[in-house]
């Protein structure tokens, strides 16, 4: 359990589809001692090196995290971004397959956000 901002930073992914059909992606990201939403980024497409970008645009604001939680999905093992936490001193922590509460704080959040904000819209949509 982090003690103070900037300790522990918790990311995930999030599907989802427009009233069109298409499909979307977004990153959510937060501070785990406060559950504080550092940014949500919703794009058709979010490659790694644009993962790599909003870290960074969140520690222009911030400063970079002592860990970043994270699965071990594709976006989240690529050299880059190991090579970016490297660079700044940011631990990465994976959580084993299958234990999602192994990060209980963004899984949290996500199912709040699909609820109360996705979901919401979907319905606002069909009717």
């Amino acid at each position: 359990m982090p003690e103070a901002l900037n300790q522990s930073w918790s990311a995930d992914f999030m599907h989802g589809a427009l009233a069109c059909g298409r499909r979307f992606r977004s990153l959510n990201v937060i501070n785990d001692f406060n559950r504080e939403v550092l940014l949500i980024e919703i794009v058709l497409n979010l490659p790694v090196l644009r993962v790599v970008r909003v870290l960074d645009k969140i520690a222009a604001n911030r400063g970079y995290p002592i860990m970043l939680r994270v699965d071990n999905g594709p976006k989240f093992i690529f050299l880059r971004l190991t090579e970016w936490a490297e660079k700044h001193g940011v631990k990465l922590a994976h959580i084993q397959p299958g234990k999602p509460t192994q990060n209980a704080f963004i899984e949290h959040f996500n199912r709040t956000y699909r609820i109360e904000i996705l979901d919401f819209l979907s319905v606002q949509n069909a009717e």
